[in-house]
């Protein structure tokens, strides 16, 4: 067998810009036609449980790019810091358990129905609606 020169580079393993596949263009999140240029990078998870029968249920926001500054002035309105950690005692309390994720932070409270008053009652309200805006009509 003779000197035969092999080449084991594949097109996907040649240099280029991040995201080149065999000669497709790189992926640029927020030009014209990009699908995810109305994700705002905002995330807000509510769960309610307890009550009756011990019932868990959970709505999710993700509000689109042109959003962004009103979520997440509503997010920082909120005493994340002060935030109770533990439902009071009693029968058929509710425990709200509040998720908020954006580009720069990513927080987490605990709160008590009792608790569930001011900024936390506007943003859990805010994401139910946006959530049920999302689900489908019967």
């Amino acid at each position: 067998m003779g000197d035969r020169h092999t080449d084991d580079t594949r097109d996907d393993d040649r240099a280029g810009a991040p995201g080149d596949r065999a000669g497709e263009p790189a992926d640029r999140v927020g030009e014209p036609g990009d699908p995810r240029a109305d994700v705002s990078g905002v995330i807000v998870t509510v769960t309610r449980s307890g009550g009756f029968a011990g019932l868990t249920r959970q709505w999710r926001a993700e509000p689109p790019a042109a959003s962004t500054e009103r979520w997440i002035a509503m997010i920082d309105r909120c005493p994340w810091d002060a935030a109770q950690s533990a439902p009071g005692p009693g029968a058929d309390r509710l425990a709200w358990s509040i998720h908020a994720c954006t580009p720069v932070a990513d927080r987490s409270a605990d709160l008590a129905e009792t608790a569930l008053t001011g900024p936390w009652r506007d943003l859990v309200d805010e994401v139910r609606s946006a959530a049920s805006a999302r689900e489908p009509s019967n």
